[in-house]
C-alpha cells in the first residue's frame, strides 16, 4: 500500500482513504476537525465504506498517522466501526460533575455542524 510521504492534516483532502491497523480501508475523509486559529487538529469524520454506511468521529487520539493518500488509525476495522457518530446532541461519554460538556462533547458537536452545513 503506497499511501505517499506524511502530511500535516492542514493539507489531508476530502475523500482521502482511512485505514484501520489491519490494513483494511474503512471509508474515506469527510471533513478534517481543527482549531486552526490555535493550530489544534482535533480529528476527522469518516464517510464509512462499512458499517452503518454513515459518519463516525475519529479523535485525534485514533489517528496514528496522515499520509498524502492515506490516514491510518490505532485501530482495527471492528473498532473503528464501533466509533461514535457525530451528532447534533453527542452522548454522554462519562459522567463527571466537573465538566461543563467536555472536549470530546464539543468535538462531537463540531463534526455534526460540519456534516450538517451549520458551521
Amino acid at each position: 500500500m503506497d499511501i505517499g510521504d506524511h502530511v500535516s492534516y492542514e493539507v489531508l483532502a476530502p475523500g482521502t482513504p482511512v485505514f484501520s491497523s489491519d490494513g483494511e480501508q474503512v471509508g474515506t475523509v469527510a471533513h478534517v476537525l481543527a482549531a486552526e486559529h490555535e493550530d489544534l487538529f482535533e480529528g476527522i469524520v469518516v464517510a464509512e465504506h462499512h458499517g452503518s454506511g454513515g459518519h463516525r468521529y475519529a479523535d485525534e487520539e485514533v489517528i496514528d498517522e496522515i499520509h498524502e493518500r492515506g490516514v491510518l488509525l490505532k485501530i482495527d476495522r471492528a473498532a473503528a466501526e464501533q466509533l461514535p457518530m457525530p451528532t447534533a446532541n453527542p452522548a454522554v461519554m462519562y459522567d463527571d460533575p466537573t465538566d461543563s460538556g467536555g472536549a470530546f462533547h464539543g468535538k462531537l458537536r463540531r463534526a455534526w455542524d460540519m456534516i450538517s452545513g451549520n458551521y
